[in-house]
C-alpha cells in the first residue's frame, strides 16, 4: 500500500489520539441532553468506542486497499441498523461486554498483524457496530435533539477512523510497522480492562 502521510496529517492524529479518556464506560446514558456537540463529544469520551473506533482505521490501514476504506465505511453504516435496533426497544445481551470486546479484539488483530480475507474482516467489523451502534440507539430518546446527536456522533465515529488510518499508514516508513502493531496492543490492553470491568472482576 502506497499512502504517505503528511506530518501536519501524523500531528492531526497524534492531538486528536491525545484527547482525555474519561474514567467510565461511554454507554452509560449520561451527557446526552444535548444534541449536536453532545452526540460529537460522546464517543471521544468514552474510551471503549474511541479505541475501537482507532482500532478499525488501524487494522484498514494496516490490511491495505481496499480494506483501507472499507472497514471504515463498513462500521457507521452496520452502526445505523445497530442504532435502529436499540430504537425499537429490542434486547441485545451482553452489550458492554461485547463492546470491551470488540477493542480486545480489533487490538489484538492489529497487534499480531492478522490478515483475513476482506469478507472476514468486514463481516468482524460489522458485529462490533451492531452493538456499538445498539448502545447508542437506547440513549437517543433521551437526547434533545435526537437527529443532530446521531449526526454529530456518526460525525466523530469517522473521525476516529480517520485517525486510525493516519497512523496506520506510519506502516509505510522505517520501523513504522511495529509502531502500528504496538498501538494495536495497547488498544487491546484498554479493551481488556472494559471486559473485566464489564465482567465485574476490576472496578
Amino acid at each position: 500500500m502506497k499512502f504517505a502521510p503528511s506530518k501536519a496529517s501524523l500531528q492531526l492524529a497524534l492531538m486528536l489520539a491525545a484527547i482525555p479518556l474519561a474514567p467510565a464506560f461511554a454507554h452509560t446514558g449520561t451527557g446526552v441532553a444535548g444534541g449536536l456537540t453532545s452526540g460529537f463529544l460522546h464517543p471521544l469520551t468514552g474510551p471503549d468506542h474511541l479505541v475501537a473506533m482507532i482500532a478499525v482505521g488501524l487494522w484498514g490501514a494496516q490490511l491495505g486497499k481496499p480494506a483501507i476504506w472499507v472497514l471504515p465505511i463498513t462500521f457507521p453504516l452496520v452502526m445505523a441498523i445497530g442504532g435502529l435496533i436499540g430504537l425499537s426497544g429490542m434486547e441485545l445481551p451482553l452489550v458492554e461486554f461485547i463492546i470491551a470486546f470488540s477493542g480486545l479484539a480489533l487490538g489484538a488483530m492489529v497487534a499480531l498483524n492478522v490478515r483475513p480475507p476482506l469478507a472476514i474482516s468486514s463481516a468482524l467489523v460489522a458485529l462490533f457496530a451492531i452493538f456499538h451502534g445498539y448502545a447508542h440507539g437506547r440513549e437517543l430518546p433521551e437526547a434533545a435533539d435526537a437527529t443532530a446527536y446521531a449526526v454529530g456522533f456518526v460525525v466523530a465515529t469517522g473521525m476516529l477512523h480517520l485517525v486510525g488510518i493516519l497512523i496506520g499508514a506510519l506502516i509505510t516508513r522505517p520501523a513504522g510497522a511495529g509502531i502500528v502493531r504496538a498501538c494495536g496492543a495497547a488498544i487491546g490492553c484498554v479493551g481488556l480492562y472494559f471486559m473485566l470491568a464489564a465482567a465485574g472482576v476490576v472496578g
